[in-house]
C-alpha cells in the first residue's frame, strides 16, 4: 500500500517559498544573497496596528473565534467593502480565513466537483493551478504576452469557454506581472460572462491597495456580476500584516454558508489577537499606509530604469502590486559562464548561484518566458542586485 496520497504527490512545491528556501540554504553557506523571490512587503506592520493587538492580549482575548471571523471584524469589512469598492455585502456574506490562500481554498472546495474547469489567465498566482487540482478541477490556462501588459481580453476569454467551466480567477493587481484591469476592461469581460450565468468569478484583490494607476477597480461592482463574483482580499499586502494571517470574502451568502461550513471542519476560526487587530486596520483610511505605495512606487520606477538598462530584457510597466514580470527569451539557448539556459527556471537559477540574487521562474506562474522580480526591497538592495544581474549576464 503507498504511504503517500496521489493527492500530494501530484501536487507542486510552491516555487516561491522554494527559491526562499534555497537562499535561505546559500546564506546558511556564507553567500550573500539578495533577496527578490518572495511577495513580501519590507515595512514593519504600523504602529497603530500592533497597538490594537497588544490592547487585545491585555483585554484577554484568548479563546476560539466564531468560525467565519468576529462580528466586529465583519462589520469593519463590510464598511470597507462600502468605503474603498462601492460594494455592499451583509454579515452572513463574510468569511474570514486564515489568510487570503485559505479563502481561496475553501471556495475550491465547496465549489468544484470533478472535471470542472477554471480558467486562469496566465500569468497567475503561483498557488492557483494546484488549488484547483487538489478539489479535482481542472486548471484551463489562458495566455496573454507582455505586449499586451499581460492582460486577457474578452475575445480570449470567450474562447476558453466550454460547457465544463465553472469559473474564472483573476488577480487585478496581478502577482506575478503587477497588471491592473481597468473599469472598462472588466467591464468587457463582464459582458462575455453575462452570456453564461453559470460561470462564476473569483476576484483576488489583495494588492488593491498597491496601485499606481487610476485607481482599483471590482468585478462585483457591476450589478449584473454581482451574484456571481467572490471577492477576495486580506490585510497581508498593504498593511504589511503577511505574518497575521488573516484574509476574507464577500459572496453570495450560499457560497459563503458553504465556506463558513468547510472551514469549521478544517481549521475553525482565525487567529483571535490578529483578528482584533485587522478591526482597527480595516476601520482607518487606506490613507495611514499610504507611505509604504510611495515608497513602492519610487522602487518602480527605479527598477524599471536600471533593468531597461541591461540588454536582453524585456519589461512592460506594470500599474500595482511589487513585482516586474521580465520576457528573458533572449538568454534562451545561450550559455553564460558555461552554463547553458533553455528555460526561464534554468535563469532564474542561474541568477541565484552566479549573481546571489534570488527571483522566480516564470513557469511557475503559466508563463515561461518571464521571471519574477520583487522590488519589496531598499533601494540600496535593488541597486546592487540589479547591478550584479548586468555583470554576470553581459
Amino acid at each position: 500500500m503507498q504511504l503517500l496520497s496521489d493527492r500530494i504527490l501530484n501536487m507542486a512545491t510552491s516555487a516561491t517559498l522554494a527559491m526562499a528556501a534555497k537562499a535561505r540554504e546559500l546564506r546558511g553557506e556564507g553567500k550573500d544573497i539578495i533577496g527578490l523571490s518572495l511577495g513580501e512587503p519590507d515595512f514593519n506592520t504600523p504602529d497603530f496596528i500592533k497597538e490594537a493587538a497588544i490592547q487585545a492580549v491585555n483585554d484577554n482575548f484568548n479563546s476560539y473565534t466564531p468560525v467565519d471571523g468576529y462580528g466586529e471584524l465583519k462589520d469593519a469589512i463590510i464598511t470597507k467593502f462600502k468605503r474603498d469598492n462601492n460594494l455592499t455585502y451583509t454579515p452572513s456574506q463574510i468569511v474570514v480565513s486564515t489568510g487570503a490562500k485559505q479563502s481561496l481554498a475553501n471556495i475550491a472546495g465547496v465549489m468544484l466537483n470533478a472535471g470542472d474547469e477554471v480558467l486562469l489567465p496566465c500569468p497567475y498566482w503561483v498557488s492557483y493551478s494546484d488549488i484547483v487540482k487538489l478539489y479535482d478541477g481542472v486548471p484551463v490556462e489562458i495566455k496573454t504576452s507582455i505586449d499586451t501588459d499581460f492582460k486577457m481580453t474578452p475575445s480570449q476569454l470567450e474562447a476558453a469557454i466550454t460547457p465544463k467551466t465553472k469559473m474564472i480567477w483573476l488577480s487585478s493587481p496581478c502577482n506575478p506581472s503587477g497588471s491592473v484591469y481597468s473599469n472598462a476592461e472588466l467591464r468587457g469581460l463582464a459582458d462575455v460572462l453575462v452570456k453564461h450565468p453559470n460561470i462564476y468569478v473569483v476576484s483576488d484583490e489583495i494588492y488593491e491597495h498597491i496601485n499606481y494607476g487610476d485607481g482599483h477597480a471590482s468585478m462585483a461592482e457591476f450589478d449584473d456580476m454581482y451574484n456571481n463574483t467572490i471577492t477576495v482580499n486580506g490585510v497581508s499586502k498593504a498593511f504589511a500584516m503577511t505574518g497575521w494571517r488573516i484574509g476574507y470574502i464577500g459572496a453570495p451568502e450560499k457560497i459563503a454558508r458553504a465556506c463558513n461550513k468547510m472551514q469549521g471542519q478544517m481549521t475553525s476560526g482565525a487567529n483571535c489577537i490578529a483578528q482584533r487587530a485587522v478591526i482597527t486596520a480595516l476601520n482607518e483610511s487606506p490613507s495611514r499606509v499610504q507611505y509604504m505605495i510611495d515608497e513602492f512606487k519610487e522602487r518602480r520606477d527605479l527598477i524599471l530604469g536600471l533593468v531597461n538598462d541591461i540588454e536582453g530584457f524585456k519589461a512592460n510597466t506594470p500599474d500595482g502590486a511589487f513585482y516586474i514580470f521580465p520576457d528573458v527569451t533572449h538568454y534562451f539557448g545561450k550559455t553564460l559562464r558555461g552554463k547553458t539556459i533553455n528555460n526561464a527556471t534554468d535563469f532564474s537559477l542561474y541568477l541565484l548561484e552566479e549573481a546571489l540574487v534570488a527571483t522566480v521562474t516564470g513557469e511557475a506562474f503559466g508563463n515561461p518566458d518571464c521571471i519574477r522580480i520583487s522590488y519589496a526591497a531598499s533601494q540600496e538592495q535593488i541597486i546592487e542586485a540589479i547591478k550584479r544581474i548586468k555583470e554576470v549576464v553581459s
